[in-house]
């Protein structure tokens, strides 16, 4: 009875947690698209919209834990982070510096009003499935990069709801190598379990976001941006606590063609 008892308890405060942080997120979002749509300047816009990103997690209760701010470099650097969850977006723009213009998949620019808000937030956008669109947004990013731009990446592309880390999609490591700005990889735990994707509340569930030490694009040790993706990936998998979904023998083509 005494067990029953608790797990109702426990189950009524992670109801209570989810309601609230529901209604936090749709608070920040008005707030957020309000900003979006009356602040001039890029960089002041982008400065208000990661704080009201991180009012999310704050107001909200969310147990949040950065590590390693520390190795993020002075100067302009791509950042690449395993994607578990689609908190992990409004999660990086809360707490990396506001300067980090965010790369999308493309298909968010078919949701008009979180279009707006990412560009207004000063996202960019790429076409993962058509290959003009997908050329051309390549080279706005190389742009952009090149052009000394701080850049973060969902270096996987996507996320899926079961535990681990896939294939590294090339676009964050030819920008890197062509901006010769240093890769600072990022691991993220705790959101897939607080927010797997379903229409769920999320759960009270501790999230961490550990910074990892950077990479020189221009180390002669590494023969092309294959090599440097992996060398990013192995560096998340070694401080996160999920597989790596390429050693499976299903996967093992399809990681290898990155």
């Amino acid at each position: 009875m005494k067990k029953e008892a608790v797990s109702i308890v426990t189950r009524l405060g992670e109801i209570l947690f989810g309601l609230w942080g529901w209604t936090m997120f749709s608070l920040c979002i008005l707030v957020g698209l309000l900003v979006a749509l009356v602040v001039p300047g890029q960089t002041l816009r982008g400065w208000l919209l990661a704080g009201t990103t991180r009012a999310i997690f704050v107001l909200s209760g969310a147990s949040v834990t950065v590590r390693g701010i520390e190795n993020l470099p002075a100067g302009h650097c791509v950042v690449v982070a395993n994607h578990a969850s689609y908190l992990d977006g409004f999660l990086l723009k809360g707490y990396l510096p506001a300067r980090f213009s965010f790369v999308i998949k493309g298909e968010m620019r078919d949701i008009p009003i979180v279009h707006f808000l990412l560009r207004r937030a000063g996202s960019k956008f790429v076409e993962r499935f058509e290959a003009a669109g997908s050329s051309r947004d390549a080279r706005n990013i190389v742009k952009a990069a090149k052009g000394g731009e701080s850049l973060a990446f969902f270096a996987e592309g996507t996320f899926r709801e079961y535990p681990g880390v896939g294939r590294f999609r090339p676009g964050a490591f030819v920008a890197a190598v062509r901006g010769s700005m240093p890769i600072v990889p990022v691991s993220i735990s705790g959101t897939r379990e607080m927010h797997p994707g379903q229409p769920k509340l999320p759960r009270p569930v501790p999230v961490r976001i550990d910074i990892l030490p950077p990479i020189d694009p221009d180390d002669p040790a590494f023969a092309n941006h294959r090599e440097l993706a992996e060398k990013a990936r192995q560096r998340i998998l070694g401080v996160l606590d999920e597989p790596d979904l390429c050693l499976s023998k299903a996967a093992t083509d399809s990681c290898a063609s990155t």
